[in-house]
């Protein structure tokens, strides 16, 4: 029976040739392999939105001002249709869609830990979409993979590991940190998982839990070590609760330090934590998702020294290099260790051995399928030099330490903690002693937070520290500068005064 629903050219099935009259029929059109001019004008259709969207983020709000409304949600939800739509229609619902969102990339956003969106990136991501390479093996595309390669010995240099460290790019540091712990369970533990225990302290990122779950783990394997006033982790608790747990029989494996907290942007006792480790025998993992890039600035190689000393280190380019999301690195200290974890064998997969000297990342974590990466780091580090980032985040250094210092100015705040990176922390001060008192600023806090935001011209985002409800600010987007900053400042203290009466009963 004919299929009538896809038209074929069936003209070839009346010829002479037997051979041809069998062969199957063609399509008579191509709908999928578009041509010059239709990718043209599809591409500069998309090309003018991305800049208009790029030139407006100075005046849009830094998050939409409501819920999307139902009848959206539900055209969202929507199956795709049997027949062709119109591209210019299909922008505009998607510029519908995407207005109800918060605006990561404003330079009015503060709230918690920022993705840039870095237009540079953008471009990268194109060119990369469409020539699709495969580099899961290096035998694939090798220049391609050389070039994620040249990007993970570039991050591996700046956190300062040694010559012959490596690792693999992912796309969040969630993704990263499990791919760390799995390699640190493998290494430590092997197939055998009893009693196998890790470190972290309360204010470490819930994602060193979430991998611990997913790599097989109880709940009672993650340990929490307590922290001191400045909210790092304590290295003499960390030694006492690794001794106390191998009298009990436990099987300590891996201690987790933090470059930078999401809640104020904390830095653990790094070089501390690396010598316990290392008396122990134990994998020391950090996660520098937020602080890591930082050690591109000589403040950052001061303030995270002890990153050098760590087997494993999470990275997101898409937080302090500004990248779009999912842009993630886990770069390691020993390669070797990650593939005695990761590798696999298939018999479709003989003859892709690259050589080369390079890798074959399917066989450094999870992915064996997995797309070009590296290029949305790669073009815009070369096209604005290493320099331009250094830069950038130095000036967010400079607006966090303005911030603070404004800040500070304010009778009717405190701020526990001088921001070590870009987060600055405040909350409402009580007005007296007690837990009355407290739970007045707790109310007023989270008064002046809804306040603040209310205006959408600033977005942050409010926390939990020692049970005190806490806003942050935090100063990542290469947008922000310091005429937004103060700014900022301004917004909040005229909300200051208007929810400074909640303090008192």
């Amino acid at each position: 029976m004919a299929d009538t629903d896809h038209p074929c050219d069936t003209s070839l099935l009346a010829a002479a040739d037997p051979a041809v009259a069998a062969a199957p029929p063609r399509r008579a059109s191509h709908p999928l392999e578009l041509g010059r001019d239709a990718m043209a004008a599809m591409g500069q259709a998309v090309l003018r939105r991305a800049i208009a969207f790029v030139e407006s983020l100075p005046d849009r709000p830094a998050a939409s001002a409501g819920d999307a409304p139902p009848e959206l949600i539900r055209a969202m939800l929507a199956p795709p249709p049997e027949g062709p739509g119109e591209l210019e229609p299909l922008l505009d619902r998607l510029d519908q869609a995407s207005s109800y969102a918060y605006e990561a990339g404003s330079p009015g956003f503060y709230a918690y830990i920022p993705g840039g969106g870095l237009f540079t990136s953008a471009v990268a991501d194109l060119y990369s979409g469409a020539t699709n390479r495969y580099v899961g093996h290096a035998f694939a595309a090798p220049a391609m993979v050389a070039l994620e390669q040249g990007m993970v010995r570039w991050l591996a240099g700046i956190c300062g590991l040694p010559e012959g460290s490596g690792g693999l790019l992912l796309t969040g540091g969630s993704m990263a940190t499990l791919c760390a712990v799995i390699a640190a369970r493998h290494a430590g533990l092997g197939d055998d998982l009893a009693g196998g225990t890790l470190y972290a302290s309360a204010e470490t990122h819930h994602s060193v839990a979430k991998a611990a779950r997913l790599a097989g783990l109880a709940a009672e394997a993650v340990r929490i070590v307590p922290c001191d006033a400045a909210l790092g982790l304590d290295p003499d608790a960390l030694a006492g609760m690794i001794a106390d747990d191998r009298a009990a029989g436990k099987r300590p494996f891996l201690v987790v330090g933090t470059a930078g907290t999401t809640n104020t942007g904390a830095i653990d006792p790094l070089p501390e934590m690396a010598a316990i480790a290392r008396r122990e025998g134990l994998w020391f993992h950090i996660d520098g998702a937020y602080g890591g890039m930082f050690r591109l600035t000589r403040r950052g190689q001061t303030r995270l020294r002890g990153m050098e000393q760590a087997d494993s280190i999470t990275l997101d380019q898409h937080k302090t290099m500004f990248l779009p999301f999912g842009a993630s690195t886990l770069v390691v200290r020993e390669p070797h260790r990650l593939a005695a974890a990761y590798q696999a064998d298939a018999a479709y997969l003989a003859g892709m051995d690259g050589g080369r000297g390079l890798p074959d990342f399917s066989d450094l974590g999870p992915e064996l399928t997995r797309g070009m990466r590296g290029l949305r780091m790669w073009l815009p580090l070369h096209l604005h030099g290493v320099g331009a980032f250094r830069d950038a985040l130095d000036e967010k250094l400079d607006l966090a330490q303005f911030a603070y210092r404004q800040l500070l100015d304010e009778p009717a705040l405190e701020l526990p903690w001088q921001p070590p990176l870009s987060i600055v922390a405040f909350r409402m001060r009580p007005d007296g002693p007690g837990p009355e008192a407290a739970r007045r600023a707790d109310q007023a806090s989270q008064a002046l937070l809804d306040r603040i935001n209310a205006g959408g011209r600033v977005r942050l985002s409010g926390t939990t520290v020692g049970g005190r409800v806490t806003l942050r600010l935090c100063i990542v987007v290469h947008r922000a500068h310091a005429d937004r900053v103060a700014e900022a400042i301004r917004i909040i203290r005229a909300a200051v005064r208007a929810v400074q009466p909640l303090l008192t009963p």
